[in-house]
């Protein structure tokens, strides 16, 4: 009974392995992925979606923390995780005890996974993070060498990668994202002889616009779920034409009553009836993600037609002006993400609302729901 809400996010595993299945044809063969599952698997439920990429062959995973590698590893995934923030000095034993990745930065990292792996009697691979223009985590190019000469010196330790990050590839036309891989890969050519293995700076961006970025392994986030990372005002439609969004969101209509002309509508009466009007009241706030930004912008899809947010949204509840649809009644479906008839409304439209990007879109609406996948 405590599981139970008015709203739910469903998430589609067969999208999610089209999704996987698609980028593999954008790659050569042999070129690995790595399916980014940080941030909760983008609000899609990080331990299921990363089971899910696994189900049609995927063996390379990559998080932010620490502590969502462990998650993954207790739940029983396999493959090789790839902890991309570092850690913390007494974290160390983690990522022998669960057989992690770590991708290091520093001096510090390197000399503590070192003296763990003495201690146990084995070896560790790490990748090491080169910063080529995001200006984010990451050894500067110029250090790079004396850096891996440090690491190269520490015992119980095998360089197994060098990445990096792009910052503008969403942007097909983009200067920088060739200035970053000309150095990239200049410093991948300076440890070539040095360093055995993988090298890899391509995310999702990239993929879809500069396949001679791909090198060994590209890292893909948010275009697993179904999305550009452009949005859809900044990218030619045929690079992404193959990604279907796997998450929708529902909610259902809890009242519906007839206001006169006049009526203020919610917190702060943003909003005034300018005829008589038929308002829907709807159990989605910004408690549920639903950003309050949306208010007197969004829309809601109800029986197959848009139905606009009207006044502010509450932190649990919103109402929206069905006047012009006909016989909505109480339980009736609401779609606030996702494809009801022949309307969609995607992560894409609500992000151009409210003056963001899809990924944060999916991120709010995913993790502050319930969730249920259907194959």
């Amino acid at each position: 009974m405590e599981d139970n809400s008015y709203n739910c996010v469903t998430i589609s595993s067969a999208a999610l392995q089209h999704n996987y299945n698609y980028i593999k044809s954008k790659v050569a063969p042999g070129v690995k992925v790595m399916a980014m599952v940080k941030a909760d698997g983008y609000g899609h439920d990080m331990i299921q979606a990363a089971k899910t990429f696994a189900g049609v062959g995927c063996d390379l995973f990559g998080v932010a923390e620490l502590c969502e590698a462990v998650r993954l590893r207790k739940a029983g995934l396999k493959g090789r995780i790839f902890v991309m923030l570092g850690f913390e000095d007494d974290e160390v034993d983690s990522f022998f005890e669960h057989d992690l990745t770590p991708v290091i930065y520093n001096y510090s990292s390197a000399r503590s996974l070192s003296d763990k792996a003495l201690q146990a009697g084995v070896r560790i691979d790490v990748h090491i993070k080169v910063d080529t223009g995001m200006g984010r985590l990451g050894v500067m190019p110029e250090d790079l060498v004396d850096f891996v000469d440090i690491v190269e010196g520490l015992q119980g330790i095998s360089i197994a990668g060098v990445m990096s990050h792009f910052p503008d590839s969403d942007n097909p036309v983009s200067g920088s994202t060739e200035k970053c891989f000309t150095a990239f890969s200049r410093v991948c050519n300076e440890l070539k002889n040095r360093i055995k293995g993988v090298c890899h700076i391509a995310n999702s961006g990239a993929v879809l616009n500069f396949p001679n970025t791909h090198c060994d392994m590209v890292r893909v986030g948010v275009a697993l779920y179904g999305y550009h990372p452009a949005g859809v005002e900044h990218f030619d439609i045929q690079s992404a034409e193959g990604l279907v969004p796997a998450m929708s969101f529902g909610s259902k209509v809890l009242q519906v009553k007839t206001v006169p002309k006049g009526t203020g509508i919610s917190y702060g009466l943003t909003y005034t009836t300018h005829r008589i009007t038929r308002i829907a009241v709807l159990p989605v706030g910004y408690e549920d993600g639903y950003c309050r930004s949306l208010s007197n912008n969004g829309e809601v899809l109800i029986r197959g037609q848009r139905a606009p947010i009207r006044g502010r949204i509450c932190m649990n509840l919103c109402m929206v002006d069905v006047t012009d649809i006909g016989d909505v009644t109480v339980g009736d479906e609401a779609v606030f993400l996702g494809v009801q008839g022949a309307e969609t409304i995607t992560a894409d439209e609500i992000a151009g609302k409210i003056g963001s990007i899809s990924y944060e879109v999916l991120c709010l609406l995913g993790n502050n729901n319930k969730r249920v996948y259907r194959e």
